[in-house]
């Protein structure tokens, strides 16, 4: 086994992105996932604790990544504008190689009840640390709680759509773009006698 070549972590993704595109999910073990990415089964759960966390290794760093762009923001940034900047932040962690991982990745979960529950808890821990971190900012959990929902709905949409049709355009354009289309839809389903 070549356990000493890099990048285990990125060769692990890959055999198991083709290991369920071939078999599906359910089918397919951690053993056969580490052997087609020339590892032993120890490695993969030295990395993951089970083989649907290979689909979902980057949360953390999502999170982190989302907490920092909120802190990052001027201190004169209105709260609209501290969540673009997390938004921005969140956008800039990708790549144009990562457009056809997200497609692979989102054909596969949409085979299995188990993998999307998995992938709800991924987005739900986004936007609890962004309402978090936004709640921390502006001193209230109400509007920081809906901004964050709101803004993580922007960056999955957004990802969606540059992973498709927009491929070819900046992915924090892109989140922006579907971040205002958000708010002018709320603005606009909203009734001022109700507020």
């Amino acid at each position: 086994m070549a356990r000493w070549e890099p990048d285990a972590r990125g060769r692990l993704l890959q055999a198991a992105l083709d290991l369920f595109a071939d078999q599906g999910y359910e089918a397919t073990t951690a053993a056969e996932i580490a052997a087609r990415a020339g590892l032993t089964r120890t490695t993969l759960f030295r990395h993951f604790a089970d083989k649907r966390e290979v689909l979902f290794q980057g949360q953390s760093t999502l999170v982190s990544t989302a907490t920092a762009g909120v802190r990052s923001a001027p201190a004169d940034a209105s709260a609209l504008e501290v969540l673009r900047c997390a938004l921005r932040a969140l956008a800039d962690e990708h790549v144009p190689a990562q457009q056809e991982i997200g497609r692979r990745i989102d054909a596969i979960v949409a085979t299995s009840p188990e993998l999307q529950e998995r992938a709800a808890a991924k987005r739900a821990s986004i936007a609890a640390a962004v309402a978090d971190a936004l709640a921390l900012r502006l001193g209230d959990p109400r509007p920081a709680g809906v901004l964050a929902d709101l803004g993580v709905r922007a960056y999955y949409d957004g990802f969606a759509a540059w992973t498709g049709p927009r491929a070819g355009e900046p992915l924090a354009a892109v989140v922006l773009e579907e971040l205002a289309a958000l708010l002018a839809a709320l603005s606009a389903a909203l009734d001022p006698a109700d507020a």
